[in-house]
C-alpha cells in the first residue's frame, strides 16, 4: 500500500480527480490502493448483494457500496471505505442524503482481504471502525474462507467451515452462513 502526500484533508481528498483507484486517508495520511482482485471483487459483492436483500426486505436503513467514503475523524481527518456497509434507518434519516463523504462510521462495515494485506493491518483497520463508533466490522478472508467479528478489543469471534454469523446487533434479524459468503 503506496502512501502519498497528494492530500491531507477530507476536503482535498474529495477533490482529487478520479483515476478508478482507491483512495483514503488515515489520519492524514493519503493512501492510495491498487484495484482488488477478482476473487475479492466477488467476494465483496456477494456481502453487499446479501446485505442489500436483508435491508430492503427489513427497511432496516440503507446500504453502502465499496467505494463509498466514511468520514470518520477529523484532526487529522481518516476517511475509509470499507466493501460494503449498513447505517441503521434512524442515523440515515438524521442526515438524509450526502453527495460527500457519510459524515461518522456505519453501523456495520464488511473488509474483505486482499492477497496482500496483512492480518495485522485487517485487525488495525477492523478496529479503527470499531473506535470510531461501528458495532460490528466482519473482516472476510476468501484465501482462508473464514470471517473474524470485531465488535470491540476484546469482542472479537472468528468463524469457519458453515458456521452461522449472527450479525443481528448492527443489521436487524441478519443471520447468514458463512459459506453463503463464497457462493
Amino acid at each position: 500500500m503506496a502512501t502519498r502526500t497528494l492530500a491531507r484533508t477530507a476536503e482535498e481528498l474529495w477533490a482529487l480527480p478520479h483515476d478508478g483507484l482507491r483512495h483514503e486517508l488515515v489520519e492524514g495520511q493519503h493512501r492510495v490502493m491498487a484495484p482488488a482482485g477478482a476473487e475479492h471483487g466477488r467476494v465483496a459483492a456477494t456481502i453487499a448483494g446479501l446485505l442489500f436483500g436483508e435491508v430492503r426486505r427489513s427497511g432496516a436503513g440503507v446500504t453502502f457500496g465499496a467505494e463509498t467514503g466514511f468520514l470518520i475523524a477529523r484532526d487529522p481527518d481518516t476517511v475509509r471505505a470499507p466493501d460494503a456497509a449498513f447505517v441503521a434507518r434512524g442515523r440515515a434519516d438524521a442526515v438524509g442524503r450526502t453527495e460527500k463523504y457519510w459524515p461518522g462510521a456505519p453501523d456495520f462495515a464488511a473488509e474483505v482481504i486482499s492477497p496482500g494485506d496483512s492480518p495485522a493491518d485487517a485487525e488495525a483497520k477492523a478496529l479503527g471502525w470499531v473506535a470510531a463508533g461501528t458495532t460490528l466490522v466482519l473482516v472476510v478472508d476468501p484465501a482462508r474462507r473464514t470471517a473474524t467479528a470485531y465488535r470491540a478489543a476484546r469482542d472479537v469471534r472468528a468463524y469457519s467451515g458453515t458456521d452461522t454469523l449472527d450479525l443481528s446487533d448492527a443489521v436487524p434479524d441478519w443471520r447468514v452462513s458463512l459459506d453463503e459468503l463464497f457462493r
